[in-house]
């Protein structure tokens, strides 16, 4: 159970990171703290395609962030108006 809290809290984490760094103002905190989570497991997934590992606290939270970032622009891009 560990594992999973320390997932959530990367993820979280990395939700807020990637909602600075974007700026967007479509999404509120909340919003972006979701994505981070979901943001986790798309960053694993992306860095396994291009056969990358993530390692480590920063590893993990690095790998979160960018999964985070691309849910961010993907749900910025297709609900623009």
């Amino acid at each position: 159970m560990e594992n999973v809290a320390e997932f959530v809290l990367i993820g979280l984490a990395a939700g807020w990171l990637a909602g600075k760094i974007m700026k967007r103002r479509e999404l509120d905190l909340a919003g972006n703290l979701v994505l981070g989570v979901i943001g986790a497991v798309v960053g694993g997934f992306i860095f396994k395609l291009v056969g990358l590992a993530a390692y480590g606290l920063l590893g993990m939270l690095i790998c979160a962030t960018l999964g985070s970032m691309v849910l961010i622009w993907l749900v910025g891009h297709f609900t623009r108006k």
